[in-house]
């Protein structure tokens, strides 16, 4: 029982986060939920506990890389990106900004 706790934590976990992270992106937000329900339910009738823990390890990195690696943006104009993310992506803004200013693209930081 205990490990089927921790995986619908998991499940609500990923949604929670795929709701952060993708919240005003229809077509994302549509394709992470469906992702998201198709893994699990092809797992759902697994009994392993090796697999198990392995299938929950392999989903609490899918839960961190969304939360810390997705940056959204929208283009507010020729060669102009709004930068729409989460705190957590402090480096990853950095990164990109260098590369955006590189091509000399406009980079508008905000975030919500």
């Amino acid at each position: 029982m205990e490990s089927r706790r921790k995986v619908l934590q998991l499940f609500k976990a990923l949604h929670r986060t795929r709701q952060q992270v993708f919240k005003n992106d229809v077509g994302a937000l549509e394709a992470a939920r469906q992702k998201i329900n198709e893994e699990f339910r092809n797992n759902q009738g697994e009994r392993s506990s090796e697999k198990i823990e392995e299938l929950m390890k392999i989903g609490l990195d899918v839960e961190v890389i969304l939360r810390t690696s997705v940056i959204q943006g929208v283009h507010t104009g020729p060669d102009r990106l709004l930068e729409e993310c989460c705190n957590e992506n402090v480096l990853l803004q950095r990164f990109f900004r260098d590369v955006f200013n590189s091509k000399k693209v406009n980079f508008v930081e905000e975030t919500f």
